[in-house]
């Protein structure tokens, strides 16, 4: 049977559209990263910008964040860019109505469904540029250049996962070195070395360059300031940042040009710091002499503990208070209330002729290192019940509450038949007193509340007491401490270190 014309250009036809129906399943059928992914390195331009550029640090009264996106339109109409804000920004922004131009309200909403509140939603690109108000683009190719240095980077052994280019303002980007340590809730900036490649923070108005995998994957990518929260938690993940030779100009007419916008900013910029801060579990910011920014370097900045805030944990349960559960030690701001509370109350006891001297875990703190163990809670110390008359702030917290010329609280305690001295009437990190009387010879109390160390000792040890170093200050203690301790303790307590409760909590175990 012959085809005719016809049919044959039918049959052609047919199976031109089975090929691309079949085609089209087999598309539909691959990753989405697969389909969506663009060329690389020399053909990056063809395929479309691959950095979104992203607009976080402004101030809503006050700033340039218009002329800034449209620079970089300028460059590219297809430049994507994100403006991200908590809260929809007043007075409102003019914007270009562009699809790739969007604004992303990152505080949840009643009207919005869930992902729009998540700064991700907005980001298609491999990378994202973090860059902040006042900055320009006046020439194409930097952020490909950015992006190029971060590919050649991610070759390299421990090479960087951000690189930056300073901003030509008043205040361009410096290298920093940066430790975070969540057990100690510490952040510690210096100077990084002259000749290093790679830092760990910046100080100063900078374009940061990262992938989006790598933003999005921290627990606060977008917190402000922005540079405090991401380098912090950069540098914990080990992740170094390169300065590069690239140079962002600056807006001709800055923002925030006022005396009053500063002040204002500044003023906002501080808090929004102390709360971020406080969020991320950091309690104390040390900064080198080189390191700090302006005269105020060799600086130490405290976030917690005031006389007027609350102490940094809860009620104690089994002598293990919530934080070594987290894998952290005692926040060194309550260590600082504490030390103050003992030299305080030590202070008062010598003036009124209260024998005294250091117990329980006290004294082995001071036994160690001179100080109060890294994850105490409260300081302990003895004292003659005989002598309790002798001081006007005891006898006084017999009879109820005493708040003292400087703000610290006596009181009985409510647990037994002992005193508390607590930091605050708000802050109750406190310093224990316990009234041992002797008896035949030994040392005894009526208040006894199963702990390990809670028991009788011979007086010799407090017959005489000899001067120990503790917290800064020097103190009285039993002599012969080491036995003393080894019959609280049992042997080897001075030199193997043990979380109070070890059937709870063992120091070996958390490490």
């Amino acid at each position: 049977m012959r085809l005719t014309r016809c049919q044959a250009a039918l049959a052609a036809a047919i199976t031109v559209n089975l090929l691309v129906l079949f085609y089209v399943s087999w598309l539909q059928q691959q990753p989405r990263s697969a389909r969506t992914r663009g060329p690389r390195r020399g053909a990056a331009a063809a395929a479309g910008p691959q950095v979104t550029v992203l607009v976080r640090e402004f101030e809503a009264f006050d700033h340039a964040v218009p002329e800034l996106v449209d620079s970089f339109l300028q460059q590219d109409p297809a430049q994507p860019v994100v403006v991200a804000a908590d809260a929809l920004p007043y007075p409102p922004l003019a914007l270009p109505r562009l699809p790739n131009v969007r604004l992303a309200l990152l505080q949840p909403a009643l009207d919005r469904p869930a992902a729009a509140s998540r700064p991700e939603t907005y980001v298609a690109t491999e990378f994202v540029a973090l860059v902040p108000d006042g900055a320009r683009a006046e020439s194409p190719g930097r952020l490909e250049r950015m992006a190029e240095a971060l590919r050649a980077e991610a070759l390299r052994a421990g090479g960087a996962r951000l690189v930056a280019a300073p901003v030509a303002s008043a205040n361009p980007a410096r290298c920093l070195a940066l430790n975070v340590s969540l057990r100690e809730w510490t952040a510690r900036y210096g100077p990084a070395p002259p000749s290093a490649p790679r830092c760990d923070a910046l100080d100063g108005d900078a374009v940061v360059l990262l992938r989006a995998r790598d933003l999005f994957n921290l627990s606060a990518p977008l917190a402000r300031p922005v540079g405090t929260g991401l380098f912090l938690q950069a540098a914990l993940r080990g992740w170094a940042v390169r300065l590069l030779d690239v140079t962002f100009p600056a807006a001709r007419q800055p923002p925030l040009a006022t005396a009053h916008a500063r002040w204002k900013a500044e003023r906002e910029g501080r808090a929004r710091r102390a709360a971020l801060l406080r969020a991320l579990g950091v309690r104390l910011v040390s900064w080198e002499a080189a390191a700090g920014p302006g005269p105020g370097g060799g600086r130490l900045e405290w976030f917690g503990c005031g006389k007027d805030t609350p102490r940094c944990f809860g009620t104690v349960a089994g002598d293990t208070p919530s934080y070594l559960y987290e894998g952290r030690w005692t926040p060194p701001c309550c260590l600082r209330a504490l030390r103050e509370t003992a030299r305080h109350v030590v202070g008062v006891l010598e003036a009124a002729g209260v024998r005294y001297w250091l117990e329980g875990g006290s004294l082995l703190g001071a036994a160690r290192h001179g100080d109060i163990i890294p994850w105490d809670y409260d300081v302990d110390l003895g004292i003659y019940l005989e002598d309790v008359g002798n001081c006007e702030q005891l006898r006084g917290a017999e009879a109820g509450s005493v708040v003292d010329e400087r703000g610290f609280v006596w009181e009985k305690a409510v647990e037994g038949d002992f005193f508390r001295v607590q930091y605050s009437e708000t802050n109750h990190l406190h310093v224990d007193l316990w009234p041992f009387y002797p008896r035949d010879g030994v040392m005894t109390k009526d208040t006894w509340l199963d702990h390990r160390q809670d028991v009788e000792f011979p007086e010799h040890f407090l017959r005489p007491l000899v001067p120990l170093r503790f917290a800064g200050f020097v103190a009285q203690a039993p002599n012969n401490y080491r036995r003393f301790l080894e019959l609280k303790f049992g042997p080897g307590v001075i030199e193997n270190p043990e979380y109070p409760n070890p059937a709870l909590l063992s120091l070996a175990g958390s490490s």
